[in-house]
C-alpha cells in the first residue's frame, strides 16, 4: 500500500502562521535548552552524560525530551552502540550544523549587547518600580 504525503504549500513556510509547519519547527528549536545543546555539540560527539555535564541547569528528563526533538527534526543524530553499559552518542547532522552558525551569532550578539541590555533593564526596572536581587537583598547563586 502506497501512501500519499499531503502536499505542502507556502503557508507551510510562513512562521507567523499558527498552523505552520515552519512554527512548528521553529518553536522546537527556539528555546534554551535546544540551542545550548547545539551549541554545546558544536563539532564534537558527546555521550548523553557529557551533554548533561556541559549543559548546566538541565535535568536529565528535560535533556532527554530536548535530544529527542532535536532527533526526530533530523538536528541530532543519536548512536546506540550494542555495548555493557549500553553507550550512546550523539552529533548534529548537516542542518544541526547549520543551525549552530545562527546559534553562535545569537551568542555573540547577546556578548556584543549584554552591557546596554544590563543598562536598559536597570532603566526599566527603576522606572517600572521593580527592585534589582541586589536591591531587594537576595543573593545570587555566586554570592
Amino acid at each position: 500500500m502506497v501512501t500519499e504525503q499531503a502536499r505542502r504549500g507556502p503557508e507551510d513556510g510562513d512562521v507567523t502562521r499558527a498552523d505552520s509547519l515552519a512554527r512548528e519547527i521553529f518553536s522546537g528549536v527556539a528555546n534554551k535548552w535546544a540551542l545550548l545543546i547545539i551549541n554545546v555539540l558544536g563539532q564534537q560527539t558527546l555521550r548523553f552524560t557529557e551533554l548533561l555535564n556541559e549543559v548546566e541547569g538541565i535535568s536529565h528528563k528535560m535533556l532527554a525530551q530536548t535530544l529527542r526533538g532535536l532527533e526526530r527534526d533530523g538536528l541530532v543524530h543519536r548512536t546506540v552502540y550494542a555495548e555493557v553499559p549500553p553507550r550512546v552518542d550523539y552529533r548534529l547532522t548537516e542542518p544541526g550544523a547549520a543551525l549552530r552558525d545562527t546559534v553562535n551569532g545569537m551568542c555573540a550578539w547577546t556578548r556584543r549587547y549584554l552591557d546596554e541590555i544590563e543598562a536598559a533593564r536597570r532603566r526599566f526596572d527603576a522606572q517600572a518600580g521593580i527592585k534589582s536581587d541586589a536591591q531587594a537583598g537576595i543573593k545570587s547563586k555566586d554570592g
